[in-house]
């Protein structure tokens, strides 16, 4: 069994043909699709978060990561990904407050401390040439 969804979805893109690009670009003839198929999957967990149906929420939540991964493949970001992700993770973490805390919004977001600093994702774009 696969443990990394990014290689479920490039198998199931080989079995369906459907395109794995090798370079960096957004498909102008695809992009409008794979952006509707994923504000699709968000309005389906909309709906079963609603309804409070945990299997439609698990399903969408799937669904969503599916598309996304699929998008990573059509757009041909898959390379980077996981350095993408390193370096978000490591910006998120910078929002920390200077008292090594979260700060947070009323509604519980959490928003940028003092030391935050934004990912530095061109970088990561040049390390995939």
């Amino acid at each position: 069994m696969i443990d990394n969804t990014l290689e479920m979805v490039r198998a199931w893109h080989h079995a369906f043909g459907v395109p794995i690009a090798d370079d960096a670009a957004i498909p102008a003839e695809r992009a409008e699709m794979r952006l509707a198929i994923l504000e699709e999957e968000v309005a389906e967990l909309r709906a079963a978060v609603s309804a409070g149906n945990m299997v439609e929420v698990l399903d969408a939540l799937c669904d969503i990561q599916y598309v996304l991964d699929g998008t990573f493949l059509e757009f041909g970001l898959h390379p980077v990904k996981a350095a993408g992700m390193a370096e978000v993770h490591a910006s998120n973490m910078s929002k920390l407050g200077a008292d090594g805390r979260p700060l947070l919004r009323a509604d519980g977001k959490v928003l940028k401390g003092p030391n935050f600093r934004p990912p530095d994702l061109t970088r990561v774009l040049r390390g995939a040439k």
